[in-house]
Parts: C-alpha cells; structure tokens; sequence
C-alpha cells in the first residue's frame, strides 16, 4: 500500500455544463444545489368541490326520482330539491326561511336542531307537491352531523331515499 494513492475528489463540472447550458435554481447562485419542492395545497373547498364533482357523476336527479341537493354554509342551510333533466328546482328550505328562523335562536350558525327543522320542512314542501322519492346529494360534505340530521329528517317526515 505504500505506492498507491487514492483520490476522491470530484470535478465541479456537470454534465449539462460540458454541453455548454447550466440550470436554472432557484437562490441567489447557481453554484449551490438546492432544490425547492413544494407540495400542492388545496383548499377545504376545492376538496369539498372536487367530492362533490365525483359524487354527481353518480347521483342523478329525474322526474321520477329528483336528486336531494344540500349545500352548507358557515350561517345557513340549504336544501334543494332538482330534476336534472329539466334543470328546475322542484323544491327548496333553507335557514333563511322565515318559518325556520323564527323558531330558533342560533347566533354562530345553524345547529343540528335546526338541520332537523329543514329536513322536516323539505319533506313537507315534497309530499304536497307529489314527490315521495328522492335521491340524496350531500354536497361533497360528509355524511354527518347537520347533514345527516336533515336526511333523517327527512326520511322520518315520509321522503324515500
């Protein structure tokens, strides 16, 4: 081993600068190497949007059977119901009705007492008008909480899902 050297050392020169382009990083030289890799980030609402896209796909309002919308806000509920084909709104409840807000007192957003009041309400408004079944379209939102309480609700007052 006496004789015989070993070097390790690396030539600065890459590959692209022997083809005479040098990349384009991001900082202040292009000496260090670093790269910068950011993640895509989406929204609450763009997920909200994109479930519901998918969901839509499936879920199909006819005249026979229109399609049971909800849409949540941080204030409101609202509840449609929709026939497809025609694109009309056959039905439609929502907290900013006057017989729902009357009854309660809800200062931060509707709760699931008042989600119930809207199921009730929109089963009502279906069965006068002659529609005894639905298809259910949750929004994109989970199947929970206020939007669960107003298919109950729903269901319980004489809608078929």
């Amino acid at each position: 081993m006496s004789g015989v050297s070993l070097s390790f050392s690396h030539s600065t020169v890459g590959p692209w600068q022997q083809l005479g382009w040098s990349p384009k990083l991001p900082g202040p030289s292009s000496s260090s190497l670093s790269f910068v890799v950011e993640a895509k980030s989406r929204t609450r609402r763009e997920d909200r949007a994109a479930r519901h896209t998918r969901i839509r796909k499936k879920v199909e309002g006819t005249p026979e059977r229109p399609r049971l919308c909800v849409f949540r806000s941080n204030k409101h509920l609202y509840v449609q119901v929709i026939d497809d084909t025609k694109m009309h709104t056959l039905a439609a409840a929502s907290t900013m009705q006057k017989s729902i807000f009357e009854g309660f007192d809800y200062s931060s957003g509707p709760t699931i007492e008042v989600a119930k009041k809207v199921g009730q309400v929109i089963a009502q408004s279906c069965l006068e008008k002659g529609i005894s079944k639905v298809a259910f379209d949750r929004g994109g939102y989970p199947y929970h909480g206020r939007v669960e309480a107003i298919a109950n609700a729903a269901r319980e007052h004489g809608l078929q899902f």
